[in-house]
C-alpha cells in the first residue's frame, strides 16, 4: 500500500519536477551562450550616461526628496485598505458582528496612521 501512495506521489510530481529542471537548463543556456557571442569593447562612449539620446549635463547621481516616498507609502497604504474594504463589503451581511467591529479596527489604525502623518506636516506640499 505504502509503495503505491509513494509512487503516486512520484507520477503526480514528476511533470513539475521535468518542468523545473528543463527551465533552469533553458535559462542557464541561453545565458551561458549570451555571455560567449556578447560583444567585449569597453571604451569610455559605452560606458556613458544614456539619456535619450542626449549628451548628459552634471553628475548621474542626484538627491531626491524623503516627501515623495512618504506620498507614496501614504498611497500604498490607503490602496491597500481600498483592496480590503471592498471585499469585506461585498460580503458584510454574511459575516455578522464581528467582522464589523474587526473592520473597524483596521480603519482605526489606519485613520490613526493619517493622523500621525497630518501631524508630522507629511501632507504638507511646499
Amino acid at each position: 500500500m505504502e509503495a503505491e501512495a509513494a509512487y503516486s506521489y512520484a507520477a503526480t510530481y514528476s511533470p513539475v519536477i521535468i518542468g523545473a529542471i528543463i527551465g533552469v537548463i533553458f535559462v542557464a543556456s541561453t545565458l551561458f551562450v549570451a555571455n560567449l557571442l556578447a560583444p567585449r569593447i569597453r571604451g569610455r562612449t559605452k560606458e556613458a550616461i544614456y539619456e535619450c539620446g542626449m549628451t548628459p549635463i552634471g553628475q548621474g547621481w542626484s538627491q531626491m526628496n524623503l516627501r515623495y516616498y512618504l506620498f507614496a507609502i501614504l498611497f500604498l497604504i490607503f490602496e491597500i485598505e481600498a483592496v480590503f474594504l471592498f471585499p469585506w463589503a461585498v460580503i458584510f451581511r454574511r459575516l455578522g458582528p464581528f467582522a464589523f467591529w474587526e473592520m473597524m479596527l483596521f480603519l482605526a489604525i489606519l485613520l490613526f496612521g493619517l493622523a500621525y502623518a497630518w501631524r508630522k506636516g507629511v501632507l504638507q506640499w511646499e
